[in-house]
């Protein structure tokens, strides 16, 4: 136990950390105080004892990880930052909420040195944090040597009932006790309150029991209001368990200290008001009319802490400098990874192809081509497949599983867990040090596309490789046939979405998304084969479109994706024959074409000619690129791959037969619109800077 002076010291910084937390949303007029005021004593023991962390260097590798799962709690956890050092300011926290500012509404990952991961969407932090745990057991596996623990650092989380109650967390969680990931630590505010009220209202089970049934390790500390001594031995004892991840549910009281509001669903997602601010301070002893009061005592406890925490970045980096001498190269290879830098010439080990010369293949099977090539050579890569690795074909030879007794290895089977799957390479991704892929049928985003959102929001450049791309799949019909998906995922910002026509574009597929950093890549792949085109190469297809069949003077261009290219160039001999010529340009990637120069853009569509796009989806955005669409009005059908492409018109007959009523339609009507001239839309952008730029 603490002495009482201890005791006394500890209320006072919780107190201060609950007033300080609730002062932001009271400024912004904006926020949620209570979850703060409730999960007070959790943060004063973590920043306060527990973690290892620098607010000096916020990167260092070898940092405790802090998810807040409950993100709209992020008043807390901006608290944190600035009582223990890092670059967050009163101000900043004066400016909670405000456009452009550090502390944004929910945590990002992006706007302030401390805060991992952006959260706020329930249940990714905790899913997340899996993939977190995940990289450092991995890392550690493959890098700490006897005499020097390199990767030995915990992954702390708080999160709610709502982000319990979410699916992914399940999936995540089911996952993290399969592999028995005990640097995992999740402190779970339990304060019986959502929005609509009383949990008893929706969520009654034993989360402990599920989590046990999980492989979970589970504790239970029924008070932290008073002191956080249980709380600290139940840490202590989660930190000793190494086979199992553990959950800590904490019994607190949403808006502990408001005077009218503790306790209650009004305290979760609005200011506590002036008068009642101003009680609750006055009641801890703290002046009532003081906004962002931090008595020096408790400055001076989290001053001391931060710098204790700083020792073990001091220990950790003598350490590294002795391990650098004993074994330079692997020292050499954490760097180079932690830089963001790929291995010299990965890119030269994509494979190219010629048409005529090289197997025709599904583009599955040239995407797993490429993982074979780059795999063994690229170190950093690590993922898999949600159950699916015989259809998606992400495994490759030599590969050795990531699981419980094997954390060296490198291929991650996620099982039937497509949201979990996202959301763990998510963490896997923020950790750094690795480059996670994963994989599922493209259809299956739709159970993944809220963190997928979050990747793109995040700026995480995950490799997404999704299969079975279209219709063309056939038998299992449109249940698994993805019509709408593809225009779901190129209208996210900050993603690039690829759909390649054969190994060429495949391979420029992959060299673009190993070298963006930034931009999460969606691979999507045929389960059919495709020919391997006459003129396609790694280049033009990495300008993400170009000519596949040149004519300098054409009377139609007709636009394409993925394995709906052989059909055009299968129609052109036809649309010859009608006197009709006719370029046809493959267009793996709208994302990568439109920040191509407006010169290159008009080389490849003038705009000014009758173009026809065909792409067995939607027709939705196709507009910006044709005059007249091949496309997708209805779900599908079930049948065979090629039965059910002629059936929706994508067969060179009617490819052809489309294109010569399209030249018909302007020679009768005249006018002609250039669809590639029109005013930019106004927009800034996620990643750097500029405005007005085409998409």
């Amino acid at each position: 136990m603490t002495n009482k002076k201890t005791d006394d010291l500890a209320i006072t910084c919780i107190n201060t950390i609950r007033c300080v937390s609730a002062d932001q949303p009271q400024n912004a007029n904006s926020g949620h105080p209570g979850a703060p005021m409730g999960c007070a004593p959790m943060a004063h023991l973590l920043w306060g004892e527990m973690m290892n962390y620098s607010s000096k260097d916020p990167a260092w590798v070898n940092r405790d990880r802090f998810v807040l799962s409950n993100g709209h709690a992020c008043a807390l956890q901006y608290t944190m930052l600035h009582l223990t050092g890092y670059d967050l300011s009163i101000q900043d926290l004066k400016e909670f909420r405000k456009l452009n500012s550090k502390t944004p509404g929910h945590p990002e990952c992006f706007a302030s040195d401390g805060i991992e991961l952006t959260t706020g969407p329930l249940g990714q932090g905790i899913s997340n944090a899996v993939g977190l745990a995940i990289a450092e057991r991995h890392l550690a596996a493959t890098f700490n040597q006897d005499k020097f623990d390199v990767f030995d650092h915990y992954t702390y989380v708080i999160c709610g009932d709502g982000c319990l109650q979410e699916g992914v967390s399940g999936e995540s969680g089911s996952l993290a006790g399969h592999l028995g990931l005990g640097r995992l630590i999740v402190l779970y505010d339990d304060n019986s309150i959502t929005i609509d009220g009383e949990t008893e209202l929706s969520f009654t089970e034993d989360v402990l029991k599920r989590y046990e049934a999980y492989g979970w390790h589970t504790q239970s500390v029924p008070d932290v209001a008073n002191n956080v001594d249980e709380l600290r031995e139940a840490i202590l004892k989660a930190r000793a368990v190494t086979d199992k991840p553990s959950m800590i549910k904490v019994k607190t009281m949403i808006g502990q200290g408001s005077p009218s509001k503790q306790g209650k669903e009004s305290a979760h997602g609005s200011p506590l008001g002036k008068d009642d601010l101003a009680a609750m301070k006055k009641s801890y002893g703290f002046p009532p009319d003081q906004d962002f009061y931090i008595p020096k005592e408790v400055q001076d406890y989290y001053d001391k802490a931060s710098a204790k925490a700083d020792e073990k970045r001091l220990e950790w980096e003598k350490m590294f400098q002795d391990y650098t001498k004993a074994h330079p190269e692997q020292a050499a290879e954490i760097s180079r990874r932690f830089a963001h830098k790929l291995p010299e010439g990965i890119l030269d080990k994509l494979p190219t192809y010629k048409a005529g010369k090289d197997k025709d293949l599904a583009t599955r099977k040239h995407s797993q081509l490429c993982l074979t090539a780059i795999g063994p050579n690229m170190p950093e890569l690590i993922g898999g497949s949600a159950d699916l690795t015989p259809s998606n074909l992400t495994d490759y030879p030599g590969v050795v599983d990531f699981q419980k007794d094997s954390y060296m290895g490198r291929y991650l089977r996620f099982g039937v867990r497509e949201h979990g799957m996202v959301a763990i390479s998510n963490g896997i991704f923020a950790h750094g040090g690795l480059r996670p892929y994963c994989a599922t049928f493209l259809n299956f985003t739709g159970y993944c596309l809220g963190a997928i959102r979050l990747t793109a929001l995040s700026r995480f450049g995950v490799i997404f490789v999704m299969t079975h791309d279209s219709i063309g799949l056939g038998e299992d019909g449109p249940t698994h046939q993805p019509v709408e998906t593809l225009e779901q995922l190129r209208c996210l910002p900050n993603i690039h979405v690829f759909r390649p026509a054969d190994g060429n574009e495949m391979a420029a597929a992959y060299a673009s998304a190993l070298n963006t950093f930034e931009t999460p890549t969606v691979i999507c792949c045929s389960r059919s084969t495709v020919k391997n085109l006459e003129s396609s190469s790694v280049e033009k297809a990495g300008k993400g479109a170009y000519a596949v069949i040149e004519e300098a003077n054409p009377d139609l261009v007709v636009i394409s994706t993925g394995s709906e290219v052989e059909f055009c160039v299968a129609a052109v001999e036809k649309l010859v024959e009608s006197g009709i010529k006719t370029r046809v340009v493959s267009m793996p990637c709208q994302e990568i074409f439109l920040n191509q120069s407006e010169e290159y853009q008009r080389s490849v569509l003038s705009g000014n000619v009758p173009t026809l796009s065909v792409e067995a989806s939607v027709v939705n955005g196709w507009h910006r690129f044709s005059h007249g669409q091949i496309a997708m009005g209805k779900y599908g059908a079930s049948g065979a791959g090629p039965e059910v492409f002629k059936e929706f018109g994508f067969n060179a007959e009617n490819i052809a037969e489309q294109g010569k009523n399209l030249v018909d339609f302007y020679k009768k009507h005249g006018n002609i619109p250039d669809v590639m001239n029109r005013p930019l839309p106004f927009y800034k952008l996620n990643v750097g800077q500029g405005e007005g730029v085409p998409h």
